[in-house]
């Protein structure tokens, strides 16, 4: 098994779809590192030697940022729009879509379940 940025690589898939399981690292990115590195894209995980793996590894570690260090600057750059207190800062804060999104109807996604007011009745 293949283990690159502390993710299992799926085991008989091409190397390109392999590598966007990888937090921070899609499709095109997955090409251009492949590319850079000089390995085979339309390889299977499996038929890697040691030494494409390692060349993969080091190529992925010094050039891009993906996994835990990408998830914690995303983090931080959330904290610091709220913590400055602008529109989208505020927006993060009260769970609501921050791209200019509608939201008076629809944003299910973001506002969560539907909740009834209790008491209210119509008229």
């Amino acid at each position: 098994m293949v283990r690159i940025a502390s993710v299992d690589l799926p085991k008989n898939k091409r190397l390109d779809v392999a590598l966007t399981y990888i937090y921070g690292v899609g499709h095109s990115t997955a090409h251009s590192i492949l590319d850079s590195l000089g390995v085979d894209w339309t390889k299977k995980t499996d038929e890697l030697s040691n030494e494409e793996i390692n060349t993969l590894r080091r190529g992925i570690e010094q050039n891009y940022k993906v996994e835990g260090d990408l998830r914690r600057e995303i983090n931080a750059n959330i904290k610091r729009l709220m913590e400055i207190g602008c529109y989208r800062g505020n927006r993060h804060k009260r769970n609501l879509p921050a791209r200019g999104q509608r939201s008076s109807t629809n944003a299910r996604t973001r506002k969560g379940p539907k909740r009834s007011l209790i008491g209210k009745k119509k008229k």
